[in-house]
């Protein structure tokens, strides 16, 4: 839970640490019937009261920082529910010691800590992960979070197109620049027909930011899968391709072929191997990829056709930044309760706030401004 203070009117402001710890029970899609999980207690509801809440709770606004690349159904980019489970036994039963403030807390392996109230389970990490919300799932489908893509809440346009448009990608360089999924999609073509991504010995196959701004390489791969299938498959043949490059390979440049080829080092003459159905039978000229000959090349080989230029305006730079300043101003805003209305300050932490007013004690959603509930964990846990 969130540090919060309780603001008197014309009167200094009053820090104070909630205590309260979070009884999570997210790993199924089911909330278990008859039981509201709320804080460190759990309160026992009748069926007709719970289904009232539920009911009420399905005309909430959706609102999800989450998004996640599910494989199918629908084999896209799609709104991401936030679950957690003791690591040791696998049940959603842990009481975690604090909720998670941002994505190196979930992605980070026992990072979080907490208590599994699991019989004979001495568990005390969790483990975090994340499901499609657009069908039901399974206890054990999950899908890969892409912790770059969230909710343009901020109202930041496009670095490329200049629009605000939402959700958005937003790059790991220090500015955090944010584009459009499909400027996004654009750049990651326009890169790929010029063979132009940039192959890291332990990332693989990515790109930076669209404004080159340096040390952003996209670390989480699953991101070009917004590429669409087809694209995605080329995108993998390439990178597999500038794998065997970066070892010192060659490519074979019979049409249809390509395959991947370690000759010796000092090896001009070089076979691409038909054992197997692997190769095409070829003897080319490692220098000049033509049929193999003795003697000078007569020619370097075809030529290469002049890269796309992907330019990107300063001015458009300089406004799509998801900037850190920007991030704790939002932090810091002073917010009412949605029960009492008496100023609350948010200080760091997630987004579950507790009204310290003690007569109204009302636990909310710093996020969406409703009742917290499961939905906000899920949707909006922290901000991203």
């Amino acid at each position: 839970m969130s540090r919060m203070a309780f603001i008197r009117p014309s009167a200094p402001c009053l820090r104070r640490q909630c205590e309260c710890r979070e009884r999570v029970t997210l790993c199924g899609v089911r909330f278990p019937i008859g039981f509201h999980c709320f804080g460190s207690r759990t309160i026992r509801f009748s069926t007709v009261l719970l289904e009232r809440i539920m009911f009420e709770n399905r005309g909430r606004p959706a609102h999800s920082s989450f998004y996640v690349y599910c494989k199918g159904p629908c084999e896209g980019v799609r709104p991401g529910k936030l679950r957690v489970r003791c690591s040791s036994c696998r049940q959603a039963t842990l009481t975690l010691a604090q909720g998670p403030s941002c994505w190196e807390d979930v992605l980070t392996p026992n990072r979080m800590s907490g208590e599994c109230q699991s019989a004979d389970c001495p568990g005390t990490r969790a483990e975090f992960f994340f499901k499609c919300s657009a069908h039901p799932t399974s206890d054990e489908e999950t899908s890969v979070a892409l912790n770059l893509i969230t909710t343009n809440s901020r109202g930041v346009p496009c670095i490329t197109c200049t629009d605000i448009r939402s959700p958005v990608l937003v790059f790991q360089c220090n500015y955090r620049h944010v584009i459009c999924l499909d400027c996004f999609h654009l750049y990651c073509v326009t890169r790929l027909n010029d063979r132009q991504f940039v192959h890291d010995p332990q990332l693989g196959y990515s790109l930076p930011c669209v404004a080159g701004c340096p040390n952003s390489l996209i670390k989480e791969l699953h991101h070009f899968r917004i590429l669409g299938e087809e694209q995605y498959n080329r995108y993998q043949h390439y990178g597999a391709e500038e794998c065997v490059l970066q070892m010192g390979g060659v490519l074979c440049p019979s049409p249809g072929c390509g395959a991947g080829l370690l000759p010796e080092p000092q090896q001009r003459k070089v076979t691409c191997e038909g054992g197997g159905g692997l190769g095409c039978g070829l003897v080319f000229c490692r220098d000049c990829k033509e049929a193999y000959h003795e003697g000078d090349c007569s020619s370097l080989g075809p030529s290469e056709a002049a890269p796309q230029v992907y330019r990107v305006d300063a001015k458009a730079a300089e406004q799509a930044r998801w900037e850190e300043s920007s991030k704790e101003t939002i932090k810091k805003t002073t917010k009412p309760c949605p029960r009492c209305h008496v100023p609350v300050e948010k200080n760091g932490g997630c987004m579950h706030m507790k009204c310290p007013q003690p007569t109204c004690q009302l636990e909310w959603c710093w996020s969406c401004g409703c009742e917290w509930s499961r939905a906000c964990m899920g949707d909006h846990w922290f901000d991203v």
